[in-house]
């Protein structure tokens, strides 16, 4: 990572990739502001997370772009976001400063720059461990959404791997109330013993519960 490498327009923080593309975030406009319009729609996760009249505290150990944390915290739960890339924790807490002029409901987020496994058992009294680990396929994928390969391109740069089937495995032998992984709708899981699933075209969530 280059400090000359980030750069601001329009107030915006940027990060330069390469000679062809650029990353930043907003969420005042722009496709993830479209989106973040729309999270009343967003039944598939609120099904994995199920019904809660109580605020629940989720650790989110696969922060990325973000978005599904967000969900979160418009849902009304209190939330630790865990990102590992310097790149990406920069850009976001970047968009963060600007969005909580707009949202106050980023009070309840506490977003950390760090590898998961490291901090994660501090966090174990959380109702929900979430994971959305970065698809394999994303870089190979154009098809994909333009931020996403992105974000694959940031962490090949930063030469970071996916850690969270190791996490998982780590949270699996732990005290836990329920796990939720984000998965292609038609790839392997990351654990067998599944307690069931939230399916929807594309993607699905596997929710494991401790009974």
């Amino acid at each position: 990572m280059k400090e000359e490498d980030f750069f601001y327009i329009n107030n915006i923080l940027h990060y330069q990739i390469s000679d062809k593309e650029s990353l930043s975030f907003d969420f005042l406009k722009g496709r993830l502001f479209n989106r973040l319009k729309r999270i009343e729609h967003e039944s598939l996760i609120k099904k994995a997370i199920g019904k809660n009249k109580a605020q629940l505290k989720i650790f989110d150990a696969t922060a990325g772009s973000l978005i599904d944390t967000i969900i979160f915290l418009k849902l009304g739960h209190e939330v630790v976001a865990c990102e590992q890339s310097k790149i990406l924790f920069r850009l976001i807490d970047d968009a963060i400063f600007r969005a909580k002029k707009e949202y106050n409901f980023f009070e309840n987020l506490s977003f950390i720059n760090s590898d998961s496994a490291k901090i994660i058992d501090s966090h174990s009294d959380s109702d929900i461990f979430y994971f959305d680990p970065m698809f394999k396929d994303t870089k190979q994928n154009t098809k994909r959404s333009g931020t996403l390969q992105k974000i694959g391109n940031i962490l090949s740069l930063e030469k970071l791997e996916d850690t969270s089937p190791q996490i998982l495995d780590h949270i699996l032998k732990k005290k836990y109330k329920k796990i939720i992984v984000k998965r292609p709708i038609k790839s392997n899981s990351l654990y067998e013993k599944i307690n069931y699933q939230v399916k929807g075209k594309a993607i699905r969530y596997d929710v494991y519960i401790k009974t």
